[in-house]
């Protein structure tokens, strides 16, 4: 489905709810699979924790996750330790092209029985499902923290816990943070000292309820939309904390210095358009936080500012090359794109062209991320369904705002 979406009047004051995080719903389904006695409220809507609730409960001996990838990587230690079980994990054709070599090797190491079915070092995989009796593992941490995750998630049902050592700069912190602030808060003992990770076994755990916090990585083209807009604006966001453990929090930071001011509720945030943008260039380091970049370059693009992102050694091998798609969309709009493998460099043009489609990669975040330039100029959007994988009601919160979208 292609779309044009555009945007008449201006913005006053609005608000919107959007679903759980995507992050730690998938994180605390899986707990949830190996400790039953955990109950989860405002999960994700998204697609991919769709998949991942449906193959944890499913019998089939084949699971198709499509294209979601924390998915493939938590499911691939999930199964591992399902003793007496054996499965197929697949997923689409990008799926299959996005490595797992690193995640496969310590499982193995850890006496995991998992095999390649296509292409060594990328799914398909057969898991057979057994006891894993190792307790130390080191394993890269400069690729992707999901690797470290799935380990963290599945180390208190093995026999001796896991100690986990990573190597290399440790890229997207936070999230191995989030998970140890779930194995906790359920009880489990972990420690986290410079490079090294311990977490202890523990078979059984006390009931534990969770509320999902929303999800900022959703909440990051709100900001955008209300960068792009009129002094005054606000939009109002629920369900958010301040003390989130989400990385993509970082958007308070990053768009205070775009005019964008966050007013923190008890249970919901109020975006405020303060000022315009004073910057010519905005500077910003996103190994932490690298979902995110995209709605960064589209808004700087959009207010008409330079932009210098680093940290982006991951956007390579997500659901598409991210760096090269947003070269490639911004400068069909007049923009100028320098990539490198982990940066991007925009530099500031005040002229936005003539509207052209915008081409999406299947990948939701390249959609969502240059929706809000609508403000500017009206766009086509092409295959705009592919936001289901994160943000399903993402055009219709966009219609509640006062943009207008139809088919084209």
């Amino acid at each position: 489905m292609n779309i044009l979406i555009s945007h008449i009047n201006d913005l006053i004051s609005t608000n919107t709810s959007i679903s759980g995080s995507k992050s730690e719903s998938n994180r605390l389904l899986l707990l949830q699979a190996i400790y039953p006695n955990i109950t989860i409220e405002n999960l994700s809507d998204a697609d991919d924790t769709i998949l991942m609730k449906k193959a944890l409960s499913s019998v089939e001996p084949i699971i198709d996750i499509h294209h979601a990838g924390t998915a493939m990587r938590f499911l691939t230690a999930y199964f591992s330790i399902r003793e007496n079980r054996e499965v197929i994990l697949t997923g689409s054709n990008r799926m299959k092209e996005r490595p797992i070599k690193i995640l496969v090797e310590a499982l193995r190491e850890l006496g995991a029985d998992v095999s390649y079915l296509e292409n060594h070092g990328y799914p398909p995989l057969k898991i057979k499902g057994k006891k894993l009796l190792g307790k130390k593992i080191s394993i890269p941490a400069n690729i992707s923290s999901q690797y470290v995750s799935a380990l963290m998630l599945i180390a208190p049902k093995l026999e001796n816990g896991l100690e986990i050592t990573l190597e290399g700069d440790i890229t997207s912190r936070p999230y191995i943070k989030m998970t140890l602030a779930l194995l906790n808060q359920i009880g489990i003992k972990t420690s986290f000292i410079k490079n090294t990770i311990i977490i202890e076994p523990k078979l059984q755990i006390d009931n534990a309820k969770f509320i999902v916090e929303s999800d900022w990585s959703s909440a990051s083209y709100f900001y955008s939309v209300v960068a792009l807009s009129k002094i005054g604006t606000e939009i109002k966001l629920s369900s958010f904390t301040e003390n989130s453990l989400q990385a993509d929090r970082a958007v308070v930071e990053i768009y205070r210095n775009l005019g964008v001011r966050t007013t923190f509720l008890e249970t919901s945030i109020i975006l405020t358009k303060t000022e315009d943008c004073k910057l010519s260039t905005l500077n910003y380091q996103l190994q932490e936080s690298p979902d995110i970049a995209q709605t960064v370059a589209v808004t700087c693009f959009g207010l008409g500012i330079g932009c210098h992102l680093t940290g982006l050694h991951t956007l390579k091998i997500k659901e598409t090359d991210r760096l090269q798609a947003l070269k490639n969309e911004i400068e069909k709009l007049g923009g100028k794109v320098e990539i490198t493998d982990h940066s991007l460099v925009l530099q500031p043009n005040s002229l936005i062209l003539e509207p052209k489609s915008i081409s999406t990669y299947q990948d939701h975040r390249m959609a969502m991320a240059f929706a809000p330039l609508a403000l500017k100029s009206s766009l086509k959007i092409e295959n705009a369904e592919v936001v289901s994988k994160s943000y399903p009601k993402f055009w219709e919160d966009l219609k509640h705002i006062g943009f207008q979208i139809k088919e084209n």
